[in-house]
């Protein structure tokens, strides 16, 4: 555990795409107790699985950096995840208009 909490700034999923800075003040082999410094009201600390860390670093500043650096590259693929979803709505209007058709055939037998 010494080797861990050496690295006491984590980044933390937070949605799709976005992660938060996370101040790890303590942990034990399964779990982490700590707060997130950059929101607007710092609140009690809170406690996570240690699963919930996406990344360690040494200091706030590299995992800012990191933070950074990743929504970048999360960007970088905008254009191709609008593509697939536009592919993906058409492929579900045919599956939607299939169906229809088939109740409307059977009924109509």
């Amino acid at each position: 555990m010494t080797n861990q909490i050496e690295r006491p700034w984590a980044l933390m999923r937070h949605h799709a795409g976005w992660a938060d800075v996370f101040l790890i003040e303590s942990e034990t082999a399964d779990s982490i107790t700590g707060v997130y410094p950059d929101r607007e009201t710092v609140g009690p600390p809170v406690n996570y699985s240690v699963r919930a860390v996406l990344a360690r670093f040494e200091t706030l500043e590299a995992a800012r950096a990191a933070r950074e650096g990743a929504v970048l590259e999360w960007r970088k693929h905008d254009a191709g995840v609008r593509e697939a979803e536009d592919r993906l709505r058409i492929a579900e209007k045919a599956r939607e208009d299939a169906w229809l058709n088939c109740l409307r055939d059977a009924a109509g037998a």
